[in-house]
């Protein structure tokens, strides 16, 4: 793909931000598992938290393209400051671009965009993960909005996001609805301790009794569910992203060692098993990075890409598993240190398997997809 000198000295910004600023703190804020304010707050600056709103909505106005390609390289560096801001551009500014009013821009998407607030999307559940369509969460009308009951689980950014797009049943059937942070009823489980990515913070979100005026009811009340699958299109684009900059990021550091390292006379790559491993690497980072373009080319055209979506994000995550475990095996006992960071990548690779939509979603949506 041929790039414009705009994407290009974009890629290039994010690139220079991503190794000074990222690539240094990314282990300690895993080990300590401290939310990365000051890096968001320093991509914030940049316009980089909203990439592809407008710019009459406070974002960069900028392709899905260089949106995957800056989120690749964020990855690459630091998974977990990668997730956080596909999340909050590329669900709730999403969401918010499509479907909200002209207030609820000037109010939500602004703040957003321009880096101000971090964004969180609640659909999951307790009881209803891949199974959307079962969740329980109420939200009862009363006069002049509605009121919240319910409990969301493994919501990324929670406690930490300024704004909640939250999904729950009315009458209507689900809808899709703002809810601030400090509202009353409104509150946040501890982070969980997770097996990566362990800087974004996941925990509960859980409404009791959270009223919710009407002006902050997101689209037609009924409609969330269709909303939501909207987002998760875009939102699947940004985990294959991740998912290639996380593959990325452990290869290069296999690359590099299997050059440097010698063993029974020679450097690790002129041995075959290695060298293979090496080649097979490249070939599925490449091959997921190009099933992701394809989906954000097809995105910029304003086509239909639920297809492209599920299948980059289907390939690219199992790309990421597979990659980050050769690397490990590549670095032998050195791999299965922390400080030669492919143990890390390893451990944030696997979730890009599971979070919006396992693997075994996208496969169902795929079938789906062919014979619509």
């Amino acid at each position: 793909m041929t790039l414009t000198q705009e994407q290009k000295l974009v890629l290039d910004t994010v690139r220079q931000v991503a190794k000074e600023i990222l690539h240094p703190l990314a282990p300690e804020y895993d080990r300590t598992g401290q939310y990365p304010w000051p890096q968001l707050r320093a991509l914030g600056e940049l316009g980089f938290l909203g990439m592809t709103t407008p710019e009459s909505w406070g974002g960069a106005g900028l392709d899905s393209v260089t949106w995957v390609l800056a989120l690749e390289e964020i990855a690459a560096h630091d998974p977990s400051v990668a997730v956080i801001l596909s999340v909050t551009s590329g669900l709730p500014q999403y969401m918010l671009l499509r479907f909200g009013t002209e207030e609820q821009k000037r109010r939500y998407l602004v703040p957003l965009a321009r880096g101000e607030w971090i964004g969180a999307f609640c659909l999951t559940e307790p009881h209803a993960g891949s199974d959307a369509k079962s969740l329980r969460t109420e939200a009862r009308r009363v006069p002049g909005g509605f009121v919240l009951s319910g409990v969301k689980s493994w919501i990324t950014s929670a406690g930490q996001a300024h704004l909640y797009v939250v999904l729950a049943r009315t009458e209507k059937g689900i809808s899709a609805f703002l809810v601030e942070r400090g509202t009353p009823g409104l509150s946040f489980g501890r982070p969980e301790e997770k097996m990566g990515l362990h800087a974004a913070h996941t925990a509960e979100v859980r409404l009791e009794e959270v009223f919710v005026p009407e002006a902050n009811l997101l689209g037609e009340e009924g409609r969330g569910l269709a909303y939501a699958l909207a987002g998760l299109d875009s939102g699947r684009l940004g985990v294959a992203a991740q998912a290639v900059g996380i593959a990325r990021g452990a290869y290069e550091i296999a690359k590099a060692y299997a050059d440097q390292r010698e063993q029974f006379g020679k450097k690790l790559r002129e041995h075959q098993a290695i060298a293979f491993k090496i080649a097979d690497m490249h070939v599925k980072i490449e091959a997921a990075r190009a099933l992701t373009l394809k989906a954000a080319e097809k995105k910029d055209r304003g086509e239909r890409f639920t297809l492209e979506a599920s299948a980059a994000k289907l390939f690219a995550s199992q790309v990421a598993v597979e990659v980050t475990r050769e690397a490990v095996q590549v670095l032998g006992g050195y791999g299965y240190h922390r400080d030669y960071r492919v143990e890390r990548y390893y451990r944030d690779a696997k979730v890009v398997e599971i979070y919006e939509g396992t693997s075994e979603i996208q496969r169902l949506i795929i079938a789906r997809e062919l014979y619509r």
